[in-house]
């Protein structure tokens, strides 16, 4: 693994094991401050997304596990459903769905785990199941839905990544109206908390959360242009391989 220092996105990160190179680009100089700590390293991995094949998450795991003191993933598993759901999917197909596709998921990343020789202890997945048993994500949680209620710009920051979403499901010219997209934005309030304080979440004093394509709310997050801001010691990467 190799490593170059600089301010803001210039820190890169690559690593060349299992012949892949995995680049990270953090957000901001703060993100990248807490990417050079190395503490943690939250993955986002998404059901329904072909990108995140065995072999990809192996790479990113392998990554992540040279770099990171410690690992963990996320899994936006039963919070699909409101995907489905927005595009008219009825509710209990919708969750069916996402419950099957989840599991799925998980057993991709027990099977990179096995691959890199890695106890699953070492690997918690963060579904909703997980995160339902969590105050600290309950709290904010609680806190996204207050803000999205009561704060219009960050309320039309959250429907922008939501209409962002469904544009890449509909057919090519479709724009999602007003309902989808009320109905999907649960979604991403369902993950906001990840991006907002991992620390919290996971037990650690810093965090980095992983993903290859953020939407640009997330950008505006972490320069601090929302009503709501990213906890001391969250950072973000943008994570790809160069393969």
């Amino acid at each position: 693994m190799t490593l170059s220092q600089g301010q803001g996105s210039n820190v890169r990160i690559m690593s060349e094991r299992i012949g892949e190179q995995i680049v990270a680009s953090p957000l901001s100089s703060a993100c990248a401050d807490v990417l050079v700590r190395a503490e943690h390293a939250c993955l986002g991995i998404s059901p329904f997304n072909s990108y995140f094949s065995v072999g990809r998450i192996r790479a990113l795991a392998a990554w992540a596990y040279e770099r990171f003191a410690r690992v963990d993933f996320f899994v936006p598993d039963a919070p699909s459903a409101y995907t489905f759901e927005a595009l008219g999917y009825p509710a209990e197909k919708a969750a069916w769905k996402a419950r099957r596709q989840g599991q799925y998921t998980r057993n991709k990343i027990r099977t990179a785990l096995d691959a890199l020789g890695v106890d699953h202890a070492a690997g918690r997945v963060w579904g909703w199941a997980e995160l339902e048993g969590s105050p600290a994500f309950a709290r904010l949680h609680a806190e996204g839905r207050r803000l999205y209620e009561q704060e219009a710009e960050f309320r039309d920051a959250c429907q922008d990544a939501s209409e962002w979403v469904l544009a890449g499901k509909l057919p090519a010219g479709a724009v999602p109206d007003e309902r989808q997209v009320e109905c999907a934005v649960r979604y991403f309030l369902a993950e906001l908390p990840l991006f907002v304080d991992t620390p919290a979440v996971v037990g650690t004093e810093a965090s980095v959360f992983c993903y290859h394509r953020p939407p640009e709310v997330l950008r505006r997050l972490y320069r601090r242009e929302l009503a709501w801001q990213p906890a001391p010691g969250q950072g973000f990467a943008v994570v790809s391989s160069l393969n």
